[in-house]
């Protein structure tokens, strides 16, 4: 049996990374222009490389976030999913002899 944490442990991972996407892209953003600043002022020099790493990075972060956070959405729902318990135990059929 699955401990009952593992599904609030989820959530609270899903909310996190859903939190920490947009500062992600800020970073991505922030770097490319950088990058492009410094390669137009200072081609192949150390902080343009500096600047096309630390875009990479940021890229690769955004990048696992987003399909982390894809794979997680449930198939075909767009909402919470609210599960109720069966009101009544299906009657079990026996065989006739």
């Amino acid at each position: 049996m699955t401990p009952k944490n593992d599904h609030a442990e989820s959530v609270r991972a899903v909310r996190q990374l859903r939190n920490v996407r947009p500062v992600y892209a800020g970073g991505a953003a922030l770097w490319a222009a950088s990058a492009a600043w410094t390669g137009w002022e200072e081609p192949g020099s150390r902080q343009m490389w500096v600047s096309v790493v630390f875009l990479a990075v940021f890229t690769g972060l955004l990048s696992v976030t987003s399909l982390w956070l894809w794979r997680q959405q449930p198939a075909g729902e767009s909402g919470p999913a609210h599960h109720a318990a069966p009101r009544r135990m299906a009657a079990r059929r026996q065989a006739s002899a």
